[in-house]
């Protein structure tokens, strides 16, 4: 038995979220006893691991393999119905399932594709990337972009379980590493400050998925997540946390034509949802000093161009977190303690995006 942590995702249904190293026996356990096929769909980069998952499960049901593009360019309509051509193509039914292998965007695709194959089937998240591991493929959200926007086509449909496996992470570059680690620094600042803590004290260390630091900032970030999807899976209260610093952050990604990574954008967002906490909410000066130190240490960008300002504004005004026209925005009263900013004046933002602009 290898060493491994199960997070307990709790909700109907609820599933655990394995985290460990050598995790191939959890994934073929959550599959069920009653698929007989399983559609692999997987990034680029992992034709050779999706093979192996293949080879291994093979005596066992049969498995497809659907490669799709690489980031936010899987997240298209047309990459959708690629994989729902493979499952009709080969009579997938109810009881089969679909496994996601692949970073945060590959594993919305596969979830959005198990929730609207026959209104839903069994899914497996594999993600490989820290994104997929501590945010995209915990919770059941699953979608594709638009012209129009983010995620803003998609469906609530709850894995059978999350698989993330360390070892994915050995061969990861610095740089996805770093950008993954944007969502577990959100995290920290809503609910979690021990994250903030072990960062700060050793940024490299905290960055490094051979070290114990490493796992345990992942494992807190995850909880997290699983203790607010547990309580709120559709996301009508609380489960609005969890968008700290994505209003502005998905704006960042639609301005940029998805070519930034999400963690590096949301970075950006963080930094503009503090200064905005510091004018609505009496954040202190320091908290928000805070958020730049260790996005700093992280290498994470803190800033953006200041004539950007009316094009992301309109696509804030877009964004699915909007509610008859008025933004909403994740804020601070202090650091762990989020709350929700509702119709916040346009020249008060402006006024927080000027502390952000370079």
């Amino acid at each position: 038995m290898t060493d491994r942590t199960a997070i307990r995702v709790e909700g109907e249904p609820g599933y655990d979220v394995v985290v460990g190293r050598g995790l191939d026996d959890a994934i073929a356990e959550a599959l069920g006893p009653r698929a007989a096929k399983v559609l692999v769909v997987h990034a680029p980069t992992l034709g050779a691991r999706a093979a192996a998952l293949r080879d291994a499960l093979q005596g066992r049901l049969e498995v497809l393999l659907a490669e799709v593009p690489d980031a936010e360019a899987a997240k298209r309509v047309e990459v959708a119905a690629f994989c729902w051509q493979i499952m009709g193509q080969t009579d997938f039914t109810r009881t089969d399932a679909v496994i996601g292998l692949g970073g945060g965007a590959t594993t919305d695709l596969a979830g959005f594709v198990a929730a609207t194959w026959l209104r839903g089937v069994r899914l497996v998240q594999v993600p490989t990337t820290v994104l997929g591991m501590v945010d995209a493929a915990v919770g059941g959200k699953t979608g594709i972009n638009t012209a129009e926007g983010k995620n803003l086509v998609g469906a609530f449909h709850a894995p059978a379980a999350v698989v993330c496996d360390l070892d994915h992470l050995d061969a990861l570059p610095r740089n996805e590493i770093l950008a993954g680690s944007a969502e577990i620094v959100k995290a920290g600042f809503i609910a979690e400050p021990e994250i903030l803590d072990v960062i700060e004290a050793d940024p490299e260390r905290a960055m490094d998925p051979a070290t114990p630091e490493f796992r345990r900032i992942v494992e807190l970030a995850i909880r997290v997540k699983a203790r607010v999807v547990g309580e709120d899976f559709t996301e009508q209260g609380l489960r609005e946390i969890l968008n700290y610093g994505h209003t502005l952050g998905h704006a960042i990604e639609h301005a940029e034509r998805y070519q930034w990574r999400h963690g590096a954008a949301v970075a950006i967002g963080m930094v503009f949802a503090a200064e905005l906490s510091r004018l609505t909410r009496s954040l202190s000066d320091e908290a928000v000093d805070r958020h730049r130190r260790i996005l700093d240490a992280l290498s994470l960008p803190t800033t953006y161009p200041l004539g950007r300002w009316k094009t992301l504004l309109a696509t804030m005004q877009r964004d699915k977190k909007a509610r008859a026209g008025m933004l909403r925005f994740i804020v601070l009263d202090e650091v762990g303690r989020p709350t929700v900013l509702n119709g916040a004046d346009e020249s008060l933002l402006f006024a927080a995006y000027q502390e952000i602009a370079d």
